[in-house]
């Protein structure tokens, strides 16, 4: 379970890397400070860096055993869900739905939901594989 957590994050990573390569490239941080954004550079850059950090938390957790780390990880992972749910929150309610404005505009559908969706399916599996790990 906890390789099959692992496989599932890096495909959350990966369609996370596209929704922000997107925003960047639509021009997401240039457009940070000329006028008010749904999506500010912390929110957005917060999210990716906390999950790197509990995707390394993951790693150590593989090489040593030790339910610690799997619990940090997943830790440090409702602080990624929640900044997440955030952004969903506010793209659905944006141009994804009717508010959203400029970068946030061109996030394609499939990757959102594909992100979404894959990223929920490790937050499972590190749940359980934590639990799992405790009661050894």
């Amino acid at each position: 379970m906890e390789i099959a957590a692992l496989v599932m994050w890096l495909l959350t990573a990966a369609a996370g890397l596209r929704l922000l390569v997107r925003w960047l490239s639509e021009g997401g941080l240039r457009r940070q400070g000329t006028k008010v954004t749904r999506y500010p550079a912390v929110l957005v850059l917060g999210h990716p860096a906390l999950a790197v950090l509990a995707l390394a938390t993951w790693v150590v957790f593989l090489l040593t055993r030790r339910s610690v780390y799997a619990w940090s990880a997943f830790g440090v992972l409702v602080l990624v869900a929640l900044l997440g749910f955030t952004m969903l929150t506010r793209w659905l309610t944006g141009e994804g739905g009717k508010h959203a404005r400029d970068a946030e505009q061109g996030f394609p559908v499939v990757a959102v939901v594909t992100h979404g969706v894959v990223a929920a399916t490790t937050f499972v599996l590190v749940l359980l594989t934590a639990i799992t790990v405790s009661r050894r």
